[in-house]
């Protein structure tokens, strides 16, 4: 699990019964939710819903590496890869208990919008600074990106 140590959010997910398919694994629908529930413990820690803005995805995807079994643990790495005016980008890492081992990856571009009016404005400096104090918290340094 050192592979985590790299993030500086790491979401616990319970892999449920219902979250398999048909042919006995994990349903790749279910790696986007397990992937948002991280993304939302790693906007929690910054405090954003607490702004006027709101973040939407952009785009993203996940690479499938191992499929995924009940029951399982899964532990979700977060973190912010590049920051821009107002978007950035994350990156996260799908570790499984059961097979002690990395079982997907995934990536999403977020936009910063504003509340009222649904349009794109920048990052706040306070998140902006906020990410780049939480990413160096793991010796990730976003500032020298900037």
């Amino acid at each position: 699990m050192q592979e985590l140590s790299i993030y500086p959010v790491v979401h616990e997910q319970t892999v449920a019964w219902g979250d398999m398919d048909a042919f006995g694994h994990v349903n790749n629908v279910q790696y986007y939710r397990y992937i948002e529930s991280a993304r939302i413990a790693y906007l929690m820690v910054l405090n954003i819903f607490e702004n006027d803005i709101l973040t939407v995805v952009a785009s993203n995807q996940c690479k499938y590496l191992r499929p995924v079994f009940y029951p399982d643990v899964l532990y979700i790495g977060a973190r912010i890869e590049e920051l821009r005016n107002s978007a950035f980008r994350m990156h996260y890492m799908l570790w499984s208990q059961a097979q002690n081992q990395i079982v997907a990856t995934g990536e999403a571009v977020l936009v910063c919008v504003d509340k009222q009016t649904s349009q794109k404005v920048n990052i706040p400096e306070l998140i902006r600074n906020r990410i780049i104090q939480l990413e160096a918290s793991v010796g990730h340094n976003l500032a020298a990106g900037e």
